[in-house]
């Protein structure tokens, strides 16, 4: 059951980083790139995850990964708000 459910919540993360690859190249914000990226490492993780640990992760390597998909997230919203430097003219 937990490698079903493992499988089902990584397509979903393939899936919601394959729509935020279009609105990229729709838009050409990084923002949803940023976005793109964290969903495919979740879901690459979550299929790693499956086949390699048999659902035990409790080693940092697990936490890490998730942290940088997460970090992504994070930044991508930081950047988005931040104020930008207007150039001179």
């Amino acid at each position: 059951m937990n490698h079903l459910l493992a499988g089902a919540i990584a397509m979903a993360s393939l899936t919601i980083a394959l729509f935020f690859v279009r609105f990229w190249r729709a838009s050409g914000d990084r923002f949803f790139l940023y976005f793109a990226l964290s969903f495919a490492i979740e879901g690459l993780h979550r299929v790693y995850a499956a086949l390699r640990d048999g659902g035990g992760e409790d080693s940092p390597l697990h936490y890490l990964i998730r942290l940088l998909a997460y970090g992504l997230i994070l930044w991508a919203i930081l950047e988005k708000n931040l104020p930008r430097k207007k150039p001179d003219a």
